[in-house]
């Protein structure tokens, strides 16, 4: 028998509704080790030219170590499409609502970052749902560099 083939059933995981969804639930995405080539194309993409991210001895003189990595691209390793979320909530993802975060320690060029999402809280809303969940970014050193919320709304 032939296989009758249809994108709209292709699925990396099998999706889930608001209802399957677990608070405590863990969605990691690959480590990544950040490159200078990564924080100059930050750069170019945000146009935030402050030296402290591009200029080892500005940056040595302002008191750091090396070049600090942009916290927004920091935070851009959190982004829900990186981990297999957005797949489990197939097509009944709305949107990505509201994002809180705070930088704990500096990262540069070299560090690896482990990030991760957790439903923290699972929300019903008239017809949907808000599903929180709390974003943490670690660093090769097992430090916290980076941890926040993320909201996002499905329909239910």
């Amino acid at each position: 028998m032939a296989f009758a083939f249809d994108p709209a059933n292709w699925a990396i995981v099998p999706t889930r509704t608001f209802a399957e969804l677990k608070i405590g639930e863990i969605f990691r995405t690959p480590s990544r080790t950040v490159t200078s080539a990564h924080a100059a194309a930050f750069q170019a993409v945000s146009c935030d030219n402050h030296p402290i991210h591009y200029d080892e001895e500005y940056a040595r003189r302002a008191g750091h170590s090396a070049p600090v990595v942009h916290g927004l691209q920091v935070l851009a390793f959190t982004a829900p499409g990186s981990t297999l979320l957005p797949h489990v909530f197939g097509p009944v993802f709305i949107a990505f609502t509201e994002v809180s975060v705070k930088f704990h320690e500096e990262v540069h060029a070299g560090d690896t970052l482990y990030p991760a999402l957790e439903i923290l809280a699972l929300k019903p809303l008239d017809g949907r749902g808000e599903v929180e969940t709390s974003v943490t970014v670690h660093d090769q050193h097992a430090r916290l560099v980076l941890s926040g919320t993320h909201k996002y709304l499905l329909r239910r």
